[in-house]
């Protein structure tokens, strides 16, 4: 029994695995699904009930998510290179450090 019979006969439903087959729906279709690829209609036009389509997109789009990786509160933050960069000006004497004084050029302030 293929993978996708299996799966229908989890949900009750293996009377379809036959047309999913002849509409070559295997496994491989089944895991790379959104819940935008296999919908309603197409579920029609291979000979779904309506209330057996209703719970076969349901199932798929729990699949879906529980297969999305999810971002969640406690992870930790990418690192950013973008923090605000400030000259500031070291006067003389080590570990002190001032504004520049109004009028003050770089290189042509005069020594003591």
């Amino acid at each position: 029994m293929s993978e996708t019979a299996d799966w229908l006969k989890t949900l009750g439903m293996s009377e379809y695995a036959e047309r999913f087959a002849d509409n070559d729906i295997g496994a491989s279709v089944l895991r790379d699904l959104t819940d935008q690829d296999l919908t309603d209609q197409d579920l029609k036009v291979i000979g779904v009930a309506l209330g057996h389509r209703r719970k076969l997109l349901r199932a798929i789009a729990e699949t879906v998510a529980s297969t999305t990786p999810q971002a969640t509160a406690a992870s930790e933050p990418e690192p950013r290179d973008d923090a605000e960069r400030r000259q500031l000006t070291v006067d003389g004497a080590v570990g002190q450090a001032r504004p520049r004084a109004a009028g003050h050029h770089r290189g042509l302030s005069k020594m003591p």
